[in-house]
């Protein structure tokens, strides 16, 4: 059965490029990153991750941990980090699972089977410091991942985490956010100095609060 929004992320251990982890201890009191790729040696997994360890730092500030998966063996996924490094001007610095025996693509749901009995679709999770499935994405192997929305959706989790807001449509960082319904008008003025704009009754923007 698929992974829904709000269950708790399978835990695991597994032998990475980094040692060997296991999932829910890696991650601490993380917000984490687990994506998969089809196959190493692929071009676009080439600049997926090789954009991913170029946004370490944004990863950084915003507590989140990544860590990458496929089906090929360890040995293959340290020759792969080379290439990646040379063509993409980075350095990988997350671990990419080994994940020869399938055990975490077949945990998350990741084999594609209408395409191979072993290759991962682009499958992409974002986990809580609560180990609960925030956001799940899936792309065919076709179609590079777009790591700027993936980053926009981590702020935009982690502000209704944080402060009781969602964000609206096309939202990027620094504009007004909208109060969750399940605040009053009555407490919203009191929980958002900043102001609120109320459109309709059920549709009230405030400044992002977080930012000065």
């Amino acid at each position: 059965m698929s992974l829904r929004l709000g269950d708790t992320a399978p835990d695991f251990k597994a032998q990475t490029t980094e040692g060997e982890i296991n999932f829910h201890e890696y991650l601490g009191d993380s917000w984490g990153i687990l994506f998969s790729h089809p196959a190493d040696y692929t071009p676009v997994c080439t600049t997926e991750l090789g954009r991913t360890a170029q946004l370490k730092d944004e990863f950084a500030k915003r507590n989140v941990k990544v860590l990458a998966v496929s089906v090929d063996p360890l040995d293959k996924h340290q020759g792969w980090v080379k290439d990646i490094n040379e063509t993409q001007n980075t350095t990988v610095n997350f671990p990419i699972i080994a994940d020869a025996d399938r055990n975490v693509a077949n945990l998350y749901d990741m084999i594609h089977p209408e395409a191979s009995a072993t290759a991962t679709v682009r499958s992409l999770f974002v986990i809580g410091p609560d180990k609960k499935v925030k956001l799940t994405l899936t792309y065919p192997a076709s179609t590079g991942r777009n790591f700027v929305e993936v980053l926009r959706v981590i702020d935009s989790l982690q502000l209704t985490a944080n402060h009781s807001v969602a964000t609206p449509a096309d939202w990027k960082y620094g504009e007004d956010v909208i109060v969750v319904p399940a605040v009053s008008t009555e407490d919203a003025e009191k929980k958002f100095p900043k102001g609120l704009r109320i459109v309709k009754p059920y549709l009230r923007y405030t400044p992002q609060p977080d930012l000065d």
